[in-house]
């Protein structure tokens, strides 16, 4: 009894240690896997160190501005005074000038300019990222072809199983009936015949399910090995709210229109910087001195590009007429949107009608099997009309499955174009 119970005790062991191994991976993971593992995804942090820097640059505009100026010149004429004046020494001016120094500007009123900036650097970035959002979402219908295809090509190789231990059953009686003299060798070929065909059968689906696997490996960055369980995902509720990232890309590409808008009305503003120069050069400004020396100025600076004005009305127009743009690209958008929803939505309902008619052909075609099945046994039909009908019930059983993973994935389908 003890012994008994300890070879049970080590078999729940082993059973759930084997199943401790197995490794189960849903779709959802699959999404997620596949977006961190595809290579565009190192764009975000590009774009993210760009936006950084370009916004501080930006910033940096409300700093003191620093200019190192240098300059040599030799010019044509000079101050002369008049020889009639005489008894007075007046100095005499060279033609060489020469002076270098620095020029600071610092920024007291720019209209907006530099805030508008930094905000147009940060939409930017924002639509950049957004973009890569919706490049990187077309990677989910990828996932899902393999992903199901995957799903449905076990589902296959399952059936063929089921599929062999009937002939393999069959083969059994008809064995025994050939050596006790009551069945023909034929009948006991064409049932092995009958299992090859399902071996070689299977070893094809086996090999696509192999070739599917080493492409989801890839695209998701993890190894679909034997011990990798896929998990069939439920149903799925249908809505038709549409929440694709294109339109959260439409939306900053006209928050950036509405920036650029407000950069055109403060163009035209006027501008107040205060300065500083300081130079060592010949002439300083003690014109009448011919000496090297240092000087310097300092002030408020006042500038206003009124020709701002005339272009003003136009740029205006032409960001509203890419605004439209944007919204007819939008409109157009959903409206194609739909129409996929609407078709998928039609797949939907039909595979869930071929399912329930499925369901009524495998009881039909299993009782069939069943009876021909007895028939066998007792002689009253070949070997080949069981073949037949063992081939009719697994073609049923195959439809079945083929039409509940296409209706997963027409869910799925509708649910990665809604965007939900």
């Amino acid at each position: 009894m003890y012994k008994s119970i300890t070879i049970s005790l080590l078999v729940a062991l082993h059973c759930l240690s084997v199943m401790g191994q197995t490794k189960q991976l849903t779709l959802e993971e699959c999404y997620e896997r596949a977006k961190q593992n595809y290579p565009l995804i190192k764009q975000r942090d590009l774009i993210s160190k760009s936006r950084d820097y370009s916004i501080d640059n930006a910033a940096k505009g409300y700093l003191p501005q620093i200019n190192i100026v240098g300059q040599a010149t030799y010019q044509s004429d000079v101050v002369e005074f008049p020889k009639a004046l005489q008894g007075t020494i007046y100095p005499t001016f060279s033609k060489e000038l020469y002076k270098v120094g620095a020029e600071l500007t610092q920024t007291i009123y720019d209209g907006g300019a530099i805030k508008y900036s930094k905000e147009t650097q940060a939409a930017n970035a924002a639509l950049q990222e957004q973009t890569l959002e919706v490049n990187l979402y077309a990677v989910r219908e990828r996932v899902n072809q393999l992903f199901f295809g995957i799903l449905l090509i076990g589902r296959q190789i399952e059936l063929t199983d089921l599929k062999k231990n009937d002939i393999q059953s069959a083969l059994r009686k008809t064995q025994g009936a050939y050596n006790n003299g009551t069945a023909f060798k034929s009948s006991v070929d064409e049932l092995k015949a009958e299992m090859i065909n399902a071996d070689q059968n299977k070893t094809e689906l086996q090999a696509n399910r192999k070739a599917y696997s080493n492409m989801l490996s890839i695209l998701i960055n993890l190894a679909i090995t034997d011990d990798v369980q896929l998990v069939k995902p439920g149903n799925q509720t249908l809505s038709s709210n549409i929440n694709r990232p294109e339109l959260q890309q439409y939306d900053y590409q006209k928050k950036l229109f509405d920036i650029q808008e407000r950069q055109v009305e403060i163009a035209h503003l006027p501008k107040v910087s205060a300065f500083a120069q300081g130079y060592y050069g010949r002439p300083t400004y003690n014109f009448i001195s011919n000496d090297f020396g240092w000087y310097g100025m300092v002030g408020v600076r006042f500038n206003w590009p009124i020709t701002g004005f005339y272009t003003n009305k136009n740029d205006k127009q032409l960001i509203s007429i890419n605004r439209s743009n944007v919204d007819v690209q939008r409109e157009t958008f959903l409206f194609n949107t739909q129409l996929s929803l609407s078709q998928q939505s039609e797949d939907v309902l039909k595979y869930k009608q071929l399912l329930q008619q499925d369901q009524e052909v495998i009881d039909l075609r299993g009782a069939i099997k069943t009876a021909a099945n007895a028939q066998l046994d007792n002689g009253v039909i070949t070997t080949h009309d069981f073949i037949v009908k063992v081939n009719d019930e697994s073609q049923a059983k195959l439809n079945a499955a083929l039409h509940e993973i296409q209706m997963l994935q027409a869910q799925y389908n509708y649910k990665n174009t809604a965007g939900n």
